[in-house]
């Protein structure tokens, strides 16, 4: 496992430098701010519905050090008996999945809570965090402002998204937990990961920056991980993708990365960069990752 004392250094680095090498360029927030310049984050109707009756509720998941509640929006599906014959499983035997939802760099908003029920609704306990202390950002200005303030304490960040983990395991009876994030939260699933190699069952990041994928984290991991990326990502750059996938070279570790015709931010309906085709290419693969790695046929 990473020493944890240097985790947090290594977060700070890669987030939060603006001079960072051509090696590890990592994502400033002033690169994130350009990359959304003109962005909104109001919800629109590209944002989907799930497909199934899910219930809501705003929870408490864990407590900061100084005994600040940690708090979320845990979507889960109506009937879970029913979704868990769906899956061959016995409902007076088995618990649903989970999958903790980092959100992106505008905070928890309406996009990222219409996501989370998505998710419920193919099947989940799915846990949306709060790295913003309930804050929302309604510009790409504000979204920076509490990008750096989030990042300035990476151990924070990480220890938010462990009672994260341990919330769906231990109090929702989660067999299995993934982490999924867009953006801001897609740097945050890698850095999840890295956090804790062996800890998840599966990891799904959308246009994050991969550098905390480092050799030795490889060396370790057992999560398999889905990474969706843009060729035309001005933020989250191809150069970086394809330095992340030579790191893979030779590993047997399970990553899988898809490159599509779109820029950043490309699954966020609610931007000038959305891309239709793009964003359901990847959450066909999402919801097909999820399924194999949360509801895996050897059970």
């Amino acid at each position: 496992m990473m020493n944890q004392t240097l985790f947090p250094t290594l977060l700070a680095v890669l987030l939060v430098c603006s001079g960072c090498s051509a090696e590890e360029p990592g994502v400033s927030a002033e690169a994130m701010a350009e990359g959304h310049e003109g962005d909104t984050p109001v919800a629109t109707d590209a944002a989907r519905e799930p497909a199934a009756p899910v219930d809501t509720a705003a929870v408490t998941y864990g407590r900061t050090e100084d005994g600040t509640a940690l708090t979320g929006y845990l979507a889960a599906p109506s009937n879970p008996d029913s979704v868990l014959s769906a899956h061959g499983r016995d409902p007076s035997s088995a618990q649903l999945p989970g999958v903790v939802v980092i959100h992106e760099w505008w905070g928890l908003n309406d996009n990222i809570r219409t996501a989370t029920r998505r998710l419920a609704g193919k099947g989940y306990r799915a846990l949306a965090v709060d790295l913003y202390g309930d804050s929302t950002a309604q510009t790409p200005q504000q979204a920076q402002s509490l990008m750096q303030s989030a990042t300035a304490d990476p151990e924070q960040i990480t220890a938010n998204l462990r009672a994260a983990h341990q919330h769906l395991e231990a109090e929702e009876g989660a067999p299995r937990v993934a982490v999924m994030g867009w953006c801001f939260g897609g740097g945050m699933t890698f850095r999840a990961v890295a956090d804790r190699p062996t800890a998840f069952d599966a990891a799904v990041a959308y246009y994050g920056t991969p550098e905390a994928m480092t050799p030795s984290v490889l060396e370790q991991l057992t999560t398999a991980i889905l990474g969706h990326f843009g060729r035309q990502d001005q933020v989250v750059s191809p150069k970086q993708v394809k330095a992340f996938r030579s790191r893979l070279d030779g590993r047997g570790v399970n990553v899988q990365v898809y490159m599509y015709d779109a820029g950043h931010a490309f699954a966020n309906p609610s931007g000038d960069s959305y891309d239709a085709e793009a964003a359901e290419a990847a959450w066909n693969r999402t919801t097909a990752f999820l399924q194999t790695h949360l509801y895996p046929s050897s059970d």
